[in-house]
């Protein structure tokens, strides 16, 4: 009866023990790769500074391999915009776009991970890579005559003293194939946070510091100083998926 007893309570201690040992192995998530996408707010930007997208492959235990795109329009921080008699908007002395098409790669540390469907995710993120600058002109409607209008590239020495002429902007990406091609470098660091509540899901937000450079100053505002070095602070609101 004594040995029916011990070895009843052994097989419940050792079931007990596996039970949880299992328990605590299902509550950590491994996954081999993951991409996501997000939209970015940063200072140097508009209320939406651009999209970015990255794919991450694991290469060591915490250590992820990066590899990200990036579709951002810088503005200038002298560009003001006014409404017209005709109730449209144009930003004043506005002389190019500046979109920037950037290629990252990188590192990802995670530095802090959560159960599957708890809990918070932090990494560490740094990447750099080329910038290919798309320097377009921007383009202004005018009032020519008491009915006639024409839409120009706004010239700061024909334009510069004619803003009550001025009543619009031109078309959505009007002058995009005049556009100037620069190249240019970028790099930033980032802290990302990450809430989602499914294994397969990604859903949180990264902050974090952007530097860019381009060999010649990209004239934006001409009135104002215009910079070849571009920094900024930025935060990420992204979502994805991992396997």
């Amino acid at each position: 009866m004594k040995f029916l007893l011990k070895f009843c309570l052994g097989f419940n201690l050792l079931s007990l023990v596996s039970v949880s040992a299992w328990a605590q192995d299902d509550d950590i998530y491994e996954y081999t790769s993951e991409f996501v996408w997000g939209i970015n707010k940063n200072t140097n930007g508009g209320l939406i500074g651009g999209l970015i997208f990255r794919h991450s492959k694991l290469i060591d235990e915490d250590v992820f391999r990066t590899i990200g795109w990036e579709l951002m329009n810088v503005k200038h921080p002298q560009e003001y915009r006014f409404n017209s008699f005709t109730g449209n908007s144009f930003i004043w002395a506005k002389e190019h776009y500046l979109y920037s098409i950037r290629f990252q790669y990188g590192r990802n540390w995670v530095i802090f991970k959560k159960a599957p469907q708890q809990g918070v995710q932090i990494d560490v993120n740094i990447a750099g890579g080329p910038t290919l600058g798309i320097e377009a002109p921007y383009y202004i409607e005018i009032q020519t005559g008491v009915s006639s209008r024409e839409k120009v590239a706004f010239d700061p020495k024909k334009h510069g003293n004619s803003f009550n002429t001025i009543i619009g902007t031109g078309g959505l990406f009007q002058g995009l194939g005049e556009s100037d091609l620069e190249l240019g470098l970028n790099f930033k660091t980032g802290l990302s946070f990450e809430f989602g509540t499914f294994k397969s899901n990604v859903t949180g937000f990264e902050v974090g510091f952007q530097l860019e450079a381009f060999p010649r100053k990209i004239i934006l505002v001409p009135f104002a100083d215009n910079r070849s070095f571009y920094s900024s602070v930025f935060l990420t609101l992204f979502y994805g998926s991992r396997k």
